[in-house]
């Protein structure tokens, strides 16, 4: 995921007008999908705290002041590469709006983009933010969460999870890499292949983040979304669903230097988590320190986060604390990482399993 290295100075304002005719064609793409009726309409929430990393949203089944809800809390972690509306694409494809059906009291954390001169954030920063979150959540619900995290956002909450695992009752992991051996994903592979490095000051654009995956992993990112987008012709509600995530995808959000630095070299190209060499608030960080039980949700096909990225991770944890559940590949998705939050058939098939998990535990 290493962006590109800059072109020498002479060049710089190509570049930058490069950049800046990217972003407006995105917003014009984004602007024709809004137009067509594939904009966000997300349930709404309110918001229950504000940190320089993030915001703690809060959702409620209804508008009006209600007591919390009866059942386990919930504390979801988007990536922070894209805006979290991934979770609450549709009122019948929305993870939010499952367990608030299902009586938990939902929490999401929206992450704040990078501020320019602003302090450099990496993988401390952000797993710290998570355990202040997780504290809020456990004072306005009187219990503490069970934390879901996607993609990257998973990777950070078993990060926060590992660093506090009394903070939290369980874990879940939807797509979301711990191990990042050799061989054990694709996308792993060939971010560790590049030669370039990122570098740990300023702020990289999420455009530029998108342009770089789309040149690392072009199977992964180009054409398997072109080909999820032909294969949805024939079926209504699968091209709906491609073009919402389109237009999701056309959402790019900006990351500090410091925590692509950090994931890249400290995570993809040394595996130090896995092994148990991450240092992280003072302390060594592994499989052993991540003492809750935790479930994984992969997708064979997934090139980001398969089972190979967590399975090895999972085997030096406590016996009996985990449990890995597989789920089928699906048209529509756009790409199969993205499977687990808006496909059709997890959301019939493999949430009501996730949800008793959830109720299980908490």
């Amino acid at each position: 995921m290493s962006p590109r290295a800059p072109l020498p100075e002479p060049f710089a304002p190509l570049q930058a007008a490069q950049r800046a005719a990217q972003e407006n064609w995105r917003q014009t793409q984004a602007g024709t999908l809004d137009l067509l009726g594939y904009g966000v309409a997300e349930h709404p929430y309110e918001i229950a705290a504000e940190a320089p990393l993030l915001r703690l949203r809060h959702y409620r089944q209804s508008a009006a002041p209600l007591a919390a809800p009866a059942g386990p809390a919930v504390l979801m972690i988007p990536a922070p590469i894209k805006r979290p509306y991934v979770w609450d694409l549709t009122a019948e494809l929305s993870v939010v709006r499952f367990c608030l059906d299902r009586g938990m009291d939902v929490f999401l954390t929206e992450w704040r983009p990078p501020v320019e001169g602003g302090a450099p954030h990496g993988l401390e920063d952000y797993a710290l933010a998570l355990l202040d979150a997780a504290r809020e959540v456990a004072d306005r619900s009187g219990r503490a969460p069970v934390v879901l995290g996607h993609s990257l956002g998973g990777t950070l909450a078993a990060l926060a999870a590992a660093l506090e695992p009394a903070l939290f009752r369980g874990l879940v992991l939807l797509a979301a890499p711990v191990s990042f051996a050799p061989g054990s994903s694709a996308f792993r592979d060939s971010v560790a292949a590049q030669d370039a490095r990122a570098g740990e000051d300023g702020i990289l654009p999420g455009g530029l983040l998108a342009q770089s995956c789309a040149l690392l992993a072009p199977a992964t990112f180009v054409w398997n979304r072109w080909l999820d987008g032909a294969l949805s012709l024939t079926d209504p509600a699968a091209l709906d669903l491609h073009l919402r995530i389109t237009r999701w995808a056309l959402d790019e959000v900006p990351l500090a230097g410091r925590l692509v630095h950090e994931m890249v070299d400290w995570l993809y190209r040394e595996d130090r988590f896995s092994q148990g060499r991450l240092e992280l608030g003072g302390r060594l960080l592994g499989p052993e320190a991540l003492r809750l039980p935790a479930l994984a949700v992969v997708n064979a096909a997934d090139e980001i986060g398969p089972r190979a990225a967590v399975a090895p991770f999972f085997a030096r944890m406590a016996k009996g604390s985990t449990e890995i559940i597989e789920h089928p590949t699906e048209v529509g998705v756009g790409l199969q990482h993205l499977a687990i939050l808006a496909g059709r058939q997890a959301h019939r098939q493999v949430w009501p399993r996730i949800a008793d998990w959830i109720f299980a535990r908490a």
